[in-house]
């Protein structure tokens, strides 16, 4: 199963939930979720690798055996299931961690990591488990969001790169919080366009708490601006409530520049996937703006099309922007489309200012 020196036992230690966070962006560690699958795909912590103690057959199995006979039947049921599997649990772990210290959680960090760290303990690794598993983490995912934060909004009308603006700005070594690269979503009728599927709510709530769990608290924090939802993505409320309270700053760029730009980040999908993003909005739209809307698409008059969507989304935006209980609003006209870098030297000085009163 392992080397000679590996089956010497090493201790395990129990973490606290932001100690064993700590190290989950280390190389030197590997974290394993031992709850079963569908526990997992729903939601789990960061970079996790699923090895379930049961899965979810097994969990079936016990869990009728808990309700018709008891919890001490259902435990030796338990054992008689997971006992064979502890030489596949080691042959896994040395196939993708070798050499590497592990981390172990489960669902209240009881026995399913109990055991898996026992067992990968005797194979000569260092387990750490996580003090209270997935519920004490998830309950420090959702205190996370009631932190205030120094954050700041970077807002304007569709096709302004606000998206490049807060890469730009995370390149440059500022905080940035990239709401719709976690949702996997743009925000709009079009926002599922050549992304990924969108995960869990849960999911989402917890990799936007590692990000900001990883930046500071005086650090001033950029994000863009948003509706509650993105996609079928909902913000947590007190984040929401405190986006919607920070300063604006408002790229303001013309509508031709704009109409480029939207082109060529939507202009190479098909006819069929655009004109199904379009219907989403067509009692919004208007059935005639509806219908100008798809003749302009199918007649490859791109700049009318997306026109017409950009007078819908302008209004959007601005009943969206009047809703917002920030009274701090900067419009920064950009020159042209790239304009970026000067807009990030403007923005991070006022910025600076505003948190220093």
């Amino acid at each position: 199963l392992a080397s000679p020196k590996k089956l010497t036992f090493v201790a395990m230690a129990i973490l606290s939930v932001d100690e064993f966070l700590s190290n989950i962006q280390s190389e030197n560690y590997f974290l394993v979720d031992t709850r079963s699958e569908s526990e997992f795909n729903h939601a789990h912590v960061q970079r996790a690798f699923n090895l379930p103690l049961l899965n979810d057959e097994h969990r079936k199995l016990v869990g009728t055996c808990f309700k018709k006979k008891g919890r001490e039947a259902a435990v030796r049921l338990g054992f008689e299931i997971v006992g064979p599997l502890f030489a596949s649990f080691v042959k896994t772990i040395d196939s993708v961690a070798a050499n590497k210290k592990i981390l172990v959680y489960c669902w209240r960090g009881g026995m399913r990591s109990g055991i898996m760290s026992w067992v990968l303990s005797m194979s000569g690794y260092q387990v750490d488990t996580m003090k209270g598993g997935y519920k004490a983490f998830r309950n420090s995912v959702l205190n996370e969001f009631i932190i205030p934060r120094k954050l700041a909004v970077i807002g304007g009308h569709t096709g302004c790169g606000k998206t490049d603006l807060l890469k730009l700005m995370k390149s440059q070594g500022l905080s940035i919080v990239d709401l719709e690269g976690l949702s996997n979503h743009r925000g709009s009728a079009f926002g599922h366009l050549g992304m990924k599927a969108q995960t869990s709510n849960e999911q989402f709530e917890n990799d936007l708490a590692l990000e900001l769990k990883r930046i500071p608290l005086e650090a001033i924090v950029y994000a863009e601006a948003e509706s509650r939802s993105i996609g079928r993505i909902k913000i947590p409320d007190e984040f929401y409530f405190q986006l919607s309270a920070a300063p604006v700053f408002e790229l303001s760029l013309n509508a031709a520049d704009r109409i480029k730009r939207i082109a060529i980040d939507y202009g190479h999908f098909s006819k069929e996937e655009l004109s199904a993003s379009i219907d989403k909005i067509l009692k919004r739209l208007g059935g005639l703006r509806h219908k100008q809307c798809i003749e302009a698409l199918e007649a490859d008059r791109t700049e009318e099309w997306i026109g017409i969507l950009l007078d819908y989304y302008d209004s959007q935006y601005t009943h969206s922007l009047d809703s917002r209980t920030s009274i701090q609003r900067l419009v920064i006209e950009m020159k042209d489309q790239n304009d970026h870098q000067r807009n990030i030297e403007k923005i991070n000085t006022h910025a600076q200012l505003i948190f220093q009163k």
